[in-house]
């Protein structure tokens, strides 16, 4: 976000003589503190924030940018709502923020569920998969993102084992109650709507004992974190993801930190500290010796400097734009092809809410703009965990699903498949065989319509046709 709004405030072309200032919190994925932050952002202005003479308004917020988190961003948007301040999210994917009589003021780059939800039921029904079992997280996002994926598999066809949820912090007997939930079933396929966070913890106790053979799909949340990768049981997972994107110049600006700005920040100070394994600081407590300036972050391998698969970096990047634009639009006019703004115009946040439902422009090749929900056109990548030459795994895209193509052609596999234990074939799941000709399906008690015996058929002619 800092890059992004560096990068206008240095343009000639938008906002031109204006720059846009900001406050950065971090909500360390806590609801309370995100509230805490909503009334202080609400609150109107703020002595911390403001710099000099320079700032026409200081303090006063206009935007926001988050939150990362479905459940936060609520909270956030019923408060600033009050407010008419609007909220741009970039990872708040429930499908419940698509309510504009609850969420006036918020909108988001990155799509809601209910289209992730219909992407992964037609991956499940491409594959013929019939028989599944069902995980998610006891979150808005898991709650709403597997009751809009089970409205869907209904659809296809598709038939449910079992459901299981839970919380990253509920008793270890309830993650094991899960865990041996997936061991018992029949089902060798496992749709896991589930955030990251709450992945760790079931990857962790599934990886107790010989973990059971399963194809894992993944939901955007945990599919592509790099993080989870190490779990060599899950290769083969598939599953849907933020497209990849490259943002000119973000490498050499992530690179381009000097001592005096990392001894600065209480973040930068421990991420250093974290990658190179040494104090900044003469701290008796931190048994690491003193970083000797020889440090080179550029040689360093760790997610920071990985800029060539870029996804929900792009969100955020997009996210400060579309509120950079709407201010763009607010103040400023083309006139004889120049642009000239209005610096002395008194904004209230209800005209930048105004205008971000009327942006519509392109940035490095992505396009942004805003339905009627305040949503973008859903478009994924569909990402395949694939064991490379040296025994790693990693995350490679094998197709796309774009939501705005018509019916039956919004899905497509351009790649090679690896399933799960590495195998090349797709694999079998389903509770019940076809009958072969000359039997018919007799429904088993008590279980979905996936279940059947094959009954012999009554004596008599059998009919060639349905």
């Amino acid at each position: 976000m800092i890059f992004a709004i560096e990068e206008i405030n240095n343009r000639t072309d938008l906002l031109p003589g204006i720059k846009l200032g900001y406050q950065i919190y971090d909500s360390c994925a806590s609801v309370p503190v995100a509230v805490h932050v909503a009334f202080q952002l609400s609150n109107g202005q703020d002595h911390v924030i403001y710099k000099g003479t320079n700032c026409s308004q200081s303090g006063v917020v206009m935007a926001a940018v988050g939150e990362s988190g479905s459940t936060p961003s609520i909270s956030m948007s019923r408060i600033m709502g009050s407010f008419n301040i609007p909220q741009v999210s970039h990872y708040a994917t429930c499908a419940c923020l698509s309510d504009k009589q609850q969420y006036p003021n918020f909108f988001r780059t990155i799509p809601s569920d209910r289209f992730q939800a219909d992407a992964l039921a037609k991956l499940v029904k491409h594959f013929g998969w019939t028989w599944i079992g069902a995980v998610h997280s006891d979150s808005d996002y898991g709650n709403s993102g597997m009751a809009s994926f089970l409205d869907a598999a209904l659809r296809e066809g598709i038939c449910v084992e079992y459901i299981e949820s839970y919380f990253r912090t509920d008793p270890s007997s309830k993650i094991q109650r899960v865990a041996d939930a997936i061991r018992r079933s029949t089902a060798m396929v496992v749709v896991a709507f589930i955030a990251s966070g709450d992945m760790r913890v079931l990857l962790e106790e599934l990886a107790r004992d010989p973990p059971p053979p399963r194809q894992w799909i993944g939901s955007e949340s945990w599919v592509t974190d790099t993080f989870m990768v190490r779990y060599s049981f899950c290769a083969g997972a598939i599953g849907v993801a933020i497209p990849q994107a490259v943002i000119p110049g973000l490498r050499d600006f992530l690179l381009d930190l000097s001592p005096s700005e990392v001894a600065a920040s209480q973040l930068l100070t421990e991420f250093w500290e974290e990658a190179f394994n040494c104090r900044l600081t003469k701290s008796p407590a931190v048994n690491k010796g003193l970083c000797d300036g020889t440090n080179d972050i550029k040689r360093l391998k760790n997610p920071y400097t990985e800029t060539s698969q870029l996804r929900v970096t792009n969100m955020v990047y997009k996210a400060a734009y579309a509120i950079a634009h709407a201010f763009h639009n607010a103040l400023c006019l083309e006139t004889n092809g120049m642009t000239q703004c209005d610096k002395l115009i008194k904004l209230k946040s209800n005209q930048i809410f105004s205008e971000l439902k009327k942006i519509n422009f392109s940035q490095n090749g992505y396009h942004v703009s805003f339905d009627a929900n305040g949503e973008p056109v859903a478009a994924y990548e569909v990402v395949n965990w694939q064991t490379n030459e040296s025994g790693s795994t990693e995350v490679v895209t094998v197709g796309s699903y774009d939501a705005s193509l018509p019916v039956g052609k919004q899905f497509h596999i351009n790649r090679n498949i690896t399933w799960m234990e590495g195998g090349s074939r797709v694999p079998v799941s389903v509770c019940s065989e076809s009958c072969p000709s000359g039997t018919r399906k007799v429904l088993q008690k008590g279980k979905p319509i996936c279940c059947y015996d094959c009954k012999p058929c009554p004596e008599g002619e059998i009919s060639n046709i349905t």
